[in-house]
């Protein structure tokens, strides 16, 4: 058997293989029961900040708008400022998930404000998180916000967190960036500890028989992983973060490719969702036995071994692939 530990993050784990954030982690028999099929760390579901904003602004509402009705109001109910909707329920489930399972439980905070961000990033810290992962996910739909300084608000928020906590930050990204090693570099900068590639948007479609938008989830697929490939093999070239692969592994095969492009950490949620734990344990079987085949003593021997300066044809990684390929294709006569 071949030596899969892993460093990410700082983080000593037993093997490269993560829970990503997802309703997996709701559940924490659920959870546990990954961790034990051989999940190495957990990631919990992201707390968006939005969501909470919307739940307190709820709470007062319904507080406040009673507290006048009538005369004995006040001393019935209590002041809105001292209704817990404050993440308590998040933090409450962080805790058990630590006391629960015996491997690193990392935090996901998707937010929208840089006070926000570094508010729950505290509190989060506080609670017992081992590390914090943060999600930039922007829906820009005003034509008066440019790129930059989409990109110049995120570089603000993840320093902000920074140098607020004392535990690891990672953050995780989109594909969505005009030079992602460009701004990969500036994460670098903020003293972030890793990056994650790459956030699936929500993507809602459309329903023309009904009139209306289709807003279901749709779970990935290892077609999705490609692009996460490409993403790896440029960055693990040109820094020294930390690199999770998240979207598209669902089988050894696939966590091998992800190895081999230079990621550090796995991170699984829909193979998990589609299948149960069982798939951590299949997925870690699988990469076993295809180190043990290739004679790789360590999974770390693996790693960045096809990237852009070590593949046998770096150009494979380039743009000028991409027309050898559609020059190569063979077009089928059907007419």
């Amino acid at each position: 058997m071949a030596n899969l530990t892993t460093d990410w993050l700082g983080l000593q784990l037993k093997n490269p293989l993560v829970l990503a954030a997802s309703p997996v982690s709701k559940d924490i028999e659920f959870t546990a029961a990954a961790v034990e099929a051989g999940a190495a760390a957990v990631i919990m579901h992201s707390l968006f900040e939005e969501q909470l904003i919307h739940e307190q602004m709820g709470a007062h509402y319904f507080i406040d708008t009673r507290l006048d009705l009538d005369a004995e109001a006040r001393s019935l109910m209590p002041e809105s400022d001292l209704f817990p909707v404050d993440g308590e329920h998040y933090i409450y489930m962080l805790k058990k998930i630590k006391q629960r399972v015996r491997v690193p439980v990392i935090a996901s905070l998707n937010g929208a404000t840089p006070g926000g961000w570094t508010s729950y990033a505290a509190k989060l810290q506080e609670a017992g998180a081992d590390a914090l992962e943060l999600n930039l996910y922007d829906v820009i739909t005003s034509k008066d916000i440019s790129s930059a300084l989409v990109e110049e608000r995120q570089i603000a928020i993840i320093e902000s967190v920074v140098k607020q906590l004392q535990i690891p930050v990672t953050v995780k990204l989109s594909p969505f960036y005009s030079s992602l090693p460009g701004f990969v570099a500036k994460v670098e900068k903020t003293g972030a500890a890793g990056i994650a590639v790459f956030n699936r948007f929500f993507q809602p479609d459309i329903s023309p028989d009904e009139l209306n938008v289709d807003r279901t989830l749709h779970l990935s697929s290892s077609q999705e992983l490609p692009l996460r490939l490409h993403a790896l093999a440029l960055l693990s070239t040109q820094t020294n973060l930390s690199l999770a692969c998240t979207g598209g592994i669902h089988s050894g095969m696939d966590a091998a490719k992800a190895v081999l492009a230079g990621a550090h950490a796995l991170q699984v949620a829909s193979a998990v969702l589609q299948r149960g734990p069982q798939a951590v344990r299949d997925i870690l079987h699988e990469l076993d036995l295809w180190l043990d085949k290739m004679n790789y003593a360590h999974v770390a021997d693996a790693r960045g071994v096809l990237n852009l300066h070590s593949a046998p044809d770096p150009h494979a990684w380039e743009r000028l692939n991409y027309a050898k390929m559609l020059a190569g294709w063979q077009l089928r006569k059907v007419f």
